[in-house]
């Protein structure tokens, strides 16, 4: 079938982005734009001036997070011991973009590496407070939220065929067996209803800010919502070693079957993307390969 045109992706360029923000916020039209590198998967960010950003969907699958984040990353700001990206202009459609889009305060840092923090025991505490800092968050809305995310709203047993597919794909690469092994024994796990709580859904390296040596911000709150609270664990296996990770599990209180979830979790997620993006991105392929290597040792 050929794909129509409605189907291909669109094209995201300054161009196109100093004519959306012409259109709409004018007074910031004449500010410099300069493209953020490398971006994720999902979006397109630009610098606007010195203290804003930019932020346009790259695909269907992500044009519900601008207006997500719009409504939420305000009210989680003042809650939260880390800073979040603050929008403060929600953008719409236009000149052939189809997507809502954001307009945010500028956060400074660079993005987290395993090289500046994994030992880190005051990143690992750091991490652990807001996560539960996170998960005190109850607005009366809660249930409007739940379930937005892929990661927030569906159970880790849903990801069960393609995390399976996914590790006979890489069995040259990975030790199948143990992935097996520990995959088996995350599902085996029931989650129950009594442990959902608000999460991230995507709380990897990639997501992180240090400014001055020192974890300074979370970002990219497109997964957020209500869900196995093990999602977020990820993190421990992303960035942390082997004592970092101990004493980040000592903060947060994580049980053993949560923890195990949480391997799980980290597992199938770094398979995800290693099938999708390890061939084409060396930075992808070196981040999830550590990823599944630690949520296998645990």
């Amino acid at each position: 079938m050929v794909a129509s045109v409605a189907d291909e992706p669109p094209a995201i360029d300054a161009a196109l982005v100093r004519r959306l923000i012409g259109a709409q916020f004018p007074q910031w039209a004449g500010l410099p734009l300069e493209p953020v590198r490398p971006a994720g998967s999902d979006h397109v960010i630009y610098r606007l001036g010195t203290e804003l950003s930019v932020r346009l969907p790259r695909h269907a699958g992500a044009s519900g997070q601008a207006t997500k984040e719009f409504e939420w990353l305000p009210r989680l700001a003042g809650e939260l011991p880390l800073a979040v990206p603050v929008p403060v202009g929600l953008g719409e459609p236009g000149f052939g973009y189809p997507w809502p889009w954001s307009v945010s305060r500028w956060l400074k840092g660079e993005v987290a590496t395993v090289e500046a923090l994994a030992s880190s025991a005051e990143a690992a505490v750091g991490l652990a407070e807001f996560l539960t800092a996170l998960r005190r968050f109850a607005p009366a809305e809660a249930a409007a939220v739940a379930g937005r995310g892929d990661l927030a709203g569906a159970p880790l047993a849903e990801r069960d065929g393609a995390t399976r597919a996914a590790i006979a794909e890489v069995a040259g690469a990975f030790d199948a067996a143990a992935m097996t092994e520990l995959w088996q024994a995350a599902l085996d796990v029931p989650e129950g209803d009594q442990s959902r709580t608000w999460v991230h859904g995507d709380f990897h390296t990639g997501n992180l800010l240090v400014d001055g040596g020192r974890l300074s911000a979370v970002i990219d709150f497109g997964e957020f919502g209500i869900g196995d609270p093990a999602c977020d664990l990820t993190i421990a296996f992303t960035l942390m070693s082997a004592g970092s990770r101990a004493v980040f599990r000592a903060a947060l209180g994580v049980d053993d079957a949560t923890w195990l979830r949480g391997r799980g979790w980290a597992l199938a997620t770094a398979l995800n993307a290693y099938t999708g993006y390890a061939a084409v991105d060396p930075r992808v392929a070196a981040q999830t390969t550590r990823q599944i290597t630690q949520a296998l040792i645990g």
